[in-house]
């Protein structure tokens, strides 16, 4: 129920004890990453009636499984959109845009530009299958001396499913303010870990991760029946 506004931070209350970044802190069953989770909900949503995340698959929205599935690995959520009334449901910490640009690296660096996160883990809001031991292998082969980690599947670079340090927010706002909007081309201009294919497929072998839904036929092609609209 929050928005955040270029630095700005309204009222979030965080009743859990931090210690070292990226460390892996126990809460109950849980094992809590020091670390903050963003989901990129900002599109355009031309060719689907709904917003994406709101699509219905085994019978929960996408962007509502994420989120449930990241309060068990992450400290905080994320999510980037200017439309913060379609998203305050969801429990997550919502990010408007510092700059009035469409595209995915703007929501990544509106939100590197919150003051207390170091660095983010970045999804979409329409991937239905993100595979939590990918996840928490990508985490575990982070290094705080990159600009960002990015794994590699069916030979090409995955920009939307990798961790991202605050350490490029600079950067990245020139990039867009000189309407630079390709991540894939940004990503030449900084230290990048490449995660090899190999090693993603030990963890993810379909690469079911990397799936999104863009369209109705994207829909039923993976769920096989007619699309489903919360």
């Amino acid at each position: 129920m929050i928005f955040i506004e270029r630095r700005f931070l309204i009222n979030y209350h965080n009743d859990m004890v931090y210690k070292d970044k990226y460390s892996m802190q126990e809460n109950g069953h849980r094992r809590i990453c020091e670390m903050d989770a963003l989901i990129l909900a900002g599109g355009e949503n031309t060719r689907i009636p709904v917003p994406k995340g709101f699509m219905v698959i085994n019978g929960q929205r996408i962007i509502d499984r994420n989120v449930h599935l990241f309060k068990d690995i992450f400290k905080r959520i994320f999510i980037s959109t200017n439309a913060p009334e379609l998203y305050f449901s969801t429990g997550a910490i919502i990010v408007g845009d510092i700059i009035r640009q469409k595209g995915p690296m703007t929501g990544i660096c509106s939100a590197l530009t919150v003051s207390d996160v170091s660095a983010v883990f970045v999804t979409a809001c329409d991937m239905p299958f993100i595979n939590v031991i990918l996840v928490q292998y990508l985490l575990e082969r982070w290094e705080r001396k990159r600009d960002a980690l990015i794994p590699i599947y069916r030979k090409k670079p995955e920009p939307l499913f990798g961790i991202y340090s605050k350490s490029i927010a600079g950067v990245m706002e020139d990039s867009i303010r000189k309407g630079e909007r390709s991540l894939q081309a940004f990503l030449g201009k900084i230290n990048v870990l490449y995660v090899d294919e190999e090693e993603v497929r030990r963890r993810d072998p379909e690469g079911k991760s990397f799936v999104n839904i863009n369209t109705l036929e994207d829909y039923q092609k993976e769920t096989g029946g007619k699309a489903c609209l919360d």
